[in-house]
């Protein structure tokens, strides 16, 4: 099975008005489920396919076309977006992000754009062969998604894990075999299919672990609450903050959890909810696929499959990050740049180009990331310009200039200047800790596992931080073969090097400089690390092989590379400790027996109880009266109550509850909750009414006295 190049250029532009017609019938006749399937496919697709025509970026394989095409209709989608939110009150459009305006701007924008292409009627289509057709049994490998998706359900209905378990043993199968047998293919395109099939099986198991986000302990209930903000109100305020709380305005400022989840959700008449557990993971699948096609050229087909799965296994791939909606859109821009970057094939022109589209999606998306990438390019130029002192045929100083220009432009522009702000507070915050330079403690929890300074709550979490740190000691011998061994096969491109040791640095500095790492979080900075070296983990494993063996190298090297890998994947899915029946930190797989305080509490599970509380405080509580809670204002009433942080007190030993006062008990304070036991809750009960209730979430109203 192959694309036909020549039926897609003859017949583009019948396909868009055909796409569009559907998605206008599905609208108005009322058809959800094709109106969602029809829409993700046009609007994820279609604008970006466009844009790579357009701009002439080359001759690129089918893969790399997709991707492109992916990134910038994302990008596009945010601008466009943008154009109808600041300009659309100029022709009278009062709320430009509602669905008609926003579903005629972007059509009529679309169709204009297949009309030129078609007009163009190039040969040359930018979708064009891979190296080897998709093959019809690969389809097979779509089980396993499935297989997560019905597992996934089963927990929620039964609480039943089995499925999900089988799962897990199903992609350590699809990994063994892929890496070391001979019957499967290895080709570039059923190693891509096949990572993108397990990104979305780890993804979708948590995603739709329950029918609302789940925090993780992360950002997205404030990421719901601004999407809805912006929803809600059709329209997006670019300079909407407030003075005491930056990270709201922060989140405001970034177009990849403000438009872009408004245009989703009006186009295809999917909730607010449904956006983040179902199109985000399915755009972020394509990280860990441009992360192979990235890697490719230096390590070879069957190693970047093997270093892809590393960048999955690690727990915060499928957890953290899933509550960081924010960042996944923002890593396929970061993947991509770094993919057009290295690309010599693309003409200077069209790079150009294409860095700026890709520029301007990152840096709308997420100012960390963006952040971290311009330090990589400005870092990378000057070590080309100054230290080896051979300018670098990839990354010129005009690149370097206009990512900083937009992004310190944009920062300025939005929220405020609260992004810009905030790095200015984040600064403050580290220099101010290199006071603690000589206090292990001052790095943080994270930085302390990483280092083995931290006591391992059991056995199984020992074993576990070994087979990690042999990992880590994999990638530093791999970064060390670099200059120490030239008869190594692989053949690393000197601005990838230079990338690659200015991420090592850079997780030094993480390690040494106290409070760095707490800035973002140690986990989220390694996992972007990860994503440029995780490639010398399995050379590392290449040359301690080819140091150390004489005999039938590649046969331990194999059994090596599966020997580290598939335990590293099943401690990290916790597959192991659920198996054993061991603290487990997963929702999916142990849920069922895991600590309330810690499911609900900690990770910031969401019960259907606390929303329809929350949705109630939403419709009945004025604002102007203060609002007191136990840790549901950090999940359910910010996500779902609407109600900002700063409106709302935490119900702490001690609280004092002032007549006019509302008081928001969610499932766990009413179950589990210490307050209960201390007696703090009970005597707060005593000075209220009982205004709402549904069993497991409550709302107590203090009266005058």
């Amino acid at each position: 099975m192959a694309f036909n190049r020549s039926f897609i250029s003859q017949n583009f532009l019948a396909i868009v008005v055909t796409l569009q017609v559907a998605m206008y019938l599905t609208l108005f006749l009322n058809f959800s489920l094709a109106r969602i399937v029809i829409g993700i496919a046009y609007l994820t697709f279609i604008p970006g396919y466009i844009m790579v025509r357009l701009l002439k970026i080359g001759s690129l394989s089918t893969l790399e076309s997709i991707l492109y095409s992916v990134a910038f209709s994302i990008a596009f989608l945010m601008a466009a977006g943008g154009v109808i939110n600041q300009f659309g009150s100029l022709i009278g459009i009062t709320f430009p992000l509602a669905t008609l305006p926003i579903s005629l701007f972007i059509n009529t924008i679309v169709i204009i754009g297949a009309a030129v292409v078609y007009l163009q009627q190039k040969p040359m289509s930018p979708i064009g062969q891979s190296h080897t057709p998709f093959k019809r049994s690969m389809l097979l490998l779509v089980l396993i998604p499935i297989i997560s998706i019905i597992g996934a359900y089963f927990v929620n209905v039964t609480g039943n894990n089995f499925i999900l378990l089988i799962m897990i043993l199903s992609i350590v199968g699809l990994f063994i075999g892929s890496f070391y047998s001979d019957k499967l293919p290895k080709s570039q395109t059923f190693y891509a299919f096949a990572i993108a099939m397990i990104a979305l099986a780890l993804l979708m198991h948590v995603s739709l672990m329950s029918n609302y986000i789940l925090p993780y302990g992360g950002d997205s209930p404030v990421e719901l609450y601004v999407f809805r903000g912006t929803q809600l109100g059709l329209h997006w305020d670019p300079v909407f903050m407030i003075p005491s709380d930056e990270a709201v305005g922060r989140y405001n400022a970034m177009l990849s959890i403000t438009i872009l989840p408004t245009v989703y959700s009006n186009m295809l008449g999917l909730d607010a909810t449904w956006v983040f557990k179902i199109i985000y993971p399915l755009i972020f699948a394509m990280v860990p696929v441009g992360l192979y096609l990235l890697w490719q050229p230096y390590i070879g087909k069957r190693l970047s499959f093997a270093a892809a799965f590393l960048f999955m296994a690690q727990m915060t791939f499928f957890t953290e990050m899933l509550a960081l909606n924010r960042q996944m859109i923002a890593e396929l821009f970061f993947v991509m740049l770094l993919l057009l970057l290295l690309n010599k094939k693309v003409p200077d022109g069209a790079k150009f180009a294409g860095f700026a589209v890709l520029s301007f999606g990152l840096i709308v998306s997420h100012y960390a990331l963006a952040e971290i990438f311009l330090f990589l390019i400005l870092a990378a130029w000057a070590v080309s310009k100054f230290y080896i002192r051979k300018p670098s045929f990839n990354l010129q100083l005009s690149f370097v200039v206009f990512f900083f220009v937009a992004m310190f432009l944009w920062y300025i522009y939005s929220s405020g200047a609260v992004v810009f702000d905030s790095f200015i507070s984040f600064t403050s915050y580290v220099t101010g800790q290199l006071g603690e330079f000589f206090n292990p403690a001052s790095r943080g929890q994270a930085v302390l596992t990483g280092l083995g300074l931290a006591e391992s709550p059991s056995i199984l979490n020992t074993v576990s931080r070994g087979i990690a740190y042999i990992t880590e000691l994999f990638i530093i011998i791999g970064v060390i073969a670099l200059f120490t061994h030239r008869k190594m096969p692989f053949r690393f491109e000197r601005d990838y090097v230079v990338f690659s040791v200015l991420t090592v640095v850079f997780l030094a500095l993480l390690t040494l400089v106290p409070g760095l790492a707490n800035t973002l979080s140690m986990t989220r900075f390694y996992h972007i690390l990860l994503m440029i070296l995780a490639p010398f983990c399995i050379v590392g494993m290449w040359m301690a092989v080819h140091i150390l063996s004489r005999r039938r190298r590649e046969m331990v090297f194999s059994l090596l590379v599966i020997a580290v890998l598939v335990p590293y994947f099943l401690f990290q899915t916790n597959f192991v400790y659920e198996v054993a029946g061991s603290q487990s930190w997963s929702i999916p797989l142990s849920g069922y027996r895991m600590d309330p305080v810690e499911k609900y509490g900690a990770f910031g599970y969401i019960d259907g109880s606390s929303v329809y509380g929350a949705n109630w405080v939403d419709k009945y509580v004025p604002y102007q009266y203060k609002l007191l809670s136990d840790t549901a204002l950090y999940t359910s009433l910010t996500a779902y109550g609407l109600v900002y942080r700063g409106y709302m007190t935490e119900l702490r030993d001690g609280t004092i509850l002032n007549g006019g006062e509302y008081v928001f008990l969610s499932y766990l304070s009413l179950n589990y909750e210490p307050l209960v036991s201390n007696g703090t809750i009970p005597r707060l009960l005593d000075q209220t009414d009982v205004v709402y209730s549904n069993s497991n979430s409550e709302v107590h109203y203090a009266p005058h006295s």
